[in-house]
C-alpha cells in the first residue's frame, strides 16, 4: 500500500515511495482518488483482520484433533 501524504515542495497531496533511500512523492490529481485509496486501505485491513481470525480458528481446530 501507499503512504498518502503533502509533497514539501509543491504542497499536493502525494503518494509516497521509498527507494533505495530516497523517498519519491507522486502526485495524486484526484480527490476521488484519495477518497478511493482509504476505503481500499480500510477494506484490505477489514479482510486481513478477517483471515487472521480464521487462521487462528484453524489453527485450533487441528490442534483439537
Amino acid at each position: 500500500m501507499s503512504t498518502i501524504a503533502k509533497c514539501p515542495t509543491c504542497g499536493s497531496t502525494s503518494s509516497i515511495k521509498e527507494k533505495e533511500g530516497t523517498t519519491i512523492y507522486q502526485a495524486i490529481q484526484d480527490e476521488d482518488a484519495l477518497k478511493k485509496i482509504g476505503q481500499l486501505k480500510k477494506a484490505m485491513e477489514k479482510f486481513k483482520l478477517k483471515a487472521e481470525e480464521l487462521e487462528l480458528e484453524l489453527a485450533a481446530l487441528k490442534a483439537s484433533k
